[in-house]
């Protein structure tokens, strides 16, 4: 996150010291009446090992390292507090991490009455407040500019050693496409990124155009079983030099081409037959969304197929919401969601007529716990590589991400779009993206 010197260190505290039995017995009765009634997947801990909470058949166990964390709060912190405080080690979950979620369900859906309010601020008053964390210092210096070289470095070029941790073989950093359950992340990867070249009806000698490529694994693939030529742009460094490199050891770089590019800053003609998105809209912004679309209608000749690929969220739930201010905060400097009706509108202000939308969100949250699972898995690699704070800033991201795209609060789409009256690419039925 923080580069380089921030990676290096863990910023992690160290457990605290033995509390009086006076401040555990304001933190568990706190800690009752902030949870009364609560019937989740998680249970409450303190430092001294007292349940605080139960759960029937807990999925994971929420340890509070120290009391301040419980203190700042009942004071006014919020589930954002909460997050930091996991950051700076103040805070332990043991188990399926993202059963923890279930807490800031249950917290965003309280109501609590004056006399709770002053009852949870005398306790809280009790406590000692806990130390700064190292936390702060990883947090995004924000840009003005959405889809920034600074933006995106901030989130991709952690590490390639990172990523490849936890990602697939192919480095692809968004939704698969699951068969079933039981599908390896590997094979459903692979399975996307082929039934997206379908959708595409990708042909030999077609040029096609990936916008923020990552890896390269899409143009790779498109190359390599399509016999397209392919040219891919990024703003992340490290995903550049990854992508390029890759395709010079396939022996595809007469018909693979990456480049370090702003989306904004293409050619204003029609030059692709293709053209395709997958994982980078996110970075856009509403307020950029014409710029964006106008620029893909322009660079994509009459006749081609657009196909972008994004995170949506329903309406009121994103904005505002602690895991949004998280991600901000952490993750995506820049990052904002819209509906998808929002999408589909901007794409038709643009000239694009909407052929196909297929919404993917059970799949992503699948796709995510595969990511948490792997990287627990790699923790000590990851830590080592990345620092302790970096590790539980994605740990605490995607389990979350998965939490609430199991229950629909974000969602993902493929939208496939030509210019308006030109169709031709496209046949009649749907029949030949499910034939073998």
């Amino acid at each position: 996150m923080a580069q380089d010197a921030g990676h290096k260190s863990s910023g992690v505290a160290e457990p605290s010291a033995q509390w009086p039995a006076s401040v555990r017995d304001a933190a568990c009765e706190l800690l009752q009446q902030l949870f009364a009634g609560y019937r989740g997947r998680a249970a409450l801990v303190l430092w001294d090992g007292t349940q605080a909470v139960a759960a029937e058949n807990p999925r994971c166990h929420v340890i509070f390292r120290h009391p301040g964390t419980l203190r700042a709060v009942a004071l006014g912190g919020g589930l954002f507090r909460l997050a930091e405080d996991y950051l700076n080690g103040w805070i332990e979950v043991e188990g399926e991490f993202e059963a923890a979620f279930d807490l800031a369900d249950y917290l965003l859906a309280r109501s609590f009455s004056w006399r709770e309010r002053l009852f949870g601020l005398l306790q809280a008053l009790r406590l000692p407040a806990a130390p700064e964390g190292e936390a702060s210092r990883y947090r995004a210096d924000r840009d003005a500019r959405r889809n920034s070289h600074r933006s995106i470095s901030y989130h991709y070029d952690v590490s390639n050693e990172f990523y490849r941790l936890w990602l697939d073989p192919e480095m692809v950093y968004s939704c698969a496409y699951f068969r079933d359950e039981a599908q390896s992340l590997a094979e459903a990867q692979r399975d996307k990124l082929d039934y997206i070249c379908r959708k595409l009806r990708l042909r030999p000698g077609m040029k096609l155009l990936d916008i923020g490529c990552g890896w390269g694994a899409l143009v790779l693939w498109a190359a390599r079983h399509y016999g397209v030529e392919a040219h891919g742009i990024t703003l992340s460094k490290q995903q550049y030099e990854h992508a390029k490199r890759r395709a010079a050891e396939e022996g595809l770089s007469d018909r693979v081409h990456i480049e370090l590019r702003d989306y904004r800053d293409l050619p204003k003609k029609h030059q692709y037959d293709r053209v395709v998105s997958v994982g980078m809209f996110e970075h856009v912004g509403v307020a950029n969304y014409p710029v964006y679309f106008g620029t893909v209608a322009q660079v994509l000749k009459p006749g081609g197929l657009f196909l972008n690929h994004g995170i949506t969220s329903e309406t009121g739930w994103q904005r505002g919401s602690p895991l949004t201010k998280f991600m901000n905060t952490y993750v995506f400097p820049d990052g904002e969601l819209a509906r998808i009706s929002t999408v589909c509108t901007a794409m038709e202000d643009a000239g694009f007529e909407i052929h196909d939308v297929e919404g993917l969100r059970r799949h992503y949250a699948l796709t995510l716990r595969h990511w948490v699972a792997a990287l627990e898995k790699h923790k000590e690699e990851a830590v080592k590589i990345a620092g302790e704070v970096t590790y539980r800033v994605w740990r605490l991201y995607m389990a979350g991400s998965a939490h609430y795209f199991a229950r629909g609060n974000i969602g993902v789409y493929q939208v496939l779009a030509s210019h308006r009256g030109h169709a031709e690419a496209l046949p009649l039925r749907r029949d030949d993206l499910y034939r073998p």
